[in-house]
C-alpha cells in the first residue's frame, strides 16, 4: 500500500477549517504551493507562533497572548458594562460594526445539555464572580439567536437579575436561527443600538 502523499496530507489538514471542503482545500493548497510560497512560509510560522503563544485572557476569556486583552487593559474602556458573546470572533464582529465602549466576558460556547455542556463548561462560574463584584452595572446579552443561544441567554440573565444588574438582549435585525458571524455590520450594530431590557 503506498504511502500518502504530502499534498494530500496538506489538503486533509486545510479541511479542518470551517466551510472549506476537499475542493476548496486543494485550490488553496495548490496556489500556495504554486504561486506563493514566501505566503505559505508566513502561514505557516505564524499559525505556529499563534498555537504556541495564544492563550485566554483571565477576565473575559477571548483569545490574546497576553494576561489580559487589549480591551480589558484599555483604559478607554467602561468596566461596568459587559457583553457576553459566544466566541472571540463575536468580540471582532461587535468592534467592528457597533459603538460599544465596553467590555465582553466570551463564553466560548453555549448551553446544551444534549452535547453535555453545562454551566462550568462555559465559564459561568467566572462570570457569577465578576457580577457579585459589585462593579458591572449592565450585562448585555450578544448570544446567538438559535434555541442554545437564547437558553443561554436566559440563564445568564436569571443569574444578573438575582444581583439587581440591568440586563439587556441584543434585538432588531438578528434573524431567529442566526448567528452573529454570518451577519452583516449594519444589521448588527442595528441589533445593538434596539437592545432591550430583560425583566
Amino acid at each position: 500500500m503506498q504511502k500518502q502523499g504530502l499534498l494530500t496530507e496538506l489538503i486533509d489538514a486545510l479541511c479542518c477549517m470551517p466551510g472549506i471542503g476537499p475542493k476548496s482545500a486543494q485550490r488553496i493548497a495548490l496556489h500556495l504551493l504554486q504561486r506563493d510560497r514566501g505566503g505559505a512560509e508566513n502561514l505557516a510560522n505564524r499559525l505556529q507562533q499563534a498555537v504556541a503563544q495564544l492563550g485566554y485572557c483571565k477576565n473575559c476569556r477571548t483569545l490574546t497572548e497576553h494576561e489580559l486583552c487589549v480591551i480589558c487593559a484599555s483604559p478607554k474602556r467602561e468596566q461596568s458594562i459587559v457583553c457576553v458573546v459566544e466566541s472571540p470572533a463575536d468580540v471582532w464582529l461587535i468592534n467592528q460594526a457597533a459603538d460599544y465602549r465596553g467590555v465582553f466576558f466570551v463564553l466560548n460556547g453555549r448551553l446544551s445539555p444534549l452535547d453535555g455542556i453545562g454551566p462550568d463548561e462555559i465559564g459561568l462560574q467566572q462570570l457569577e464572580r465578576q457580577l457579585e463584584g459589585g462593579k458591572i452595572t449592565e450585562l448585555i446579552l450578544a448570544t446567538n439567536s438559535t434555541i442554545e443561544g437564547e437558553a443561554t441567554a436566559h440563564y445568564i440573565a436569571q443569574l444578573a437579575l438575582q444581583r439587581h444588574i440591568k440586563v439587556t438582549r441584543i434585538a432588531h435585525g438578528v434573524p431567529v436561527g442566526g448567528e452573529l458571524e454570518f451577519i452583516d455590520s449594519g444589521t448588527l450594530a442595528h441589533a445593538f443600538s434596539g437592545r432591550r431590557t430583560i425583566e
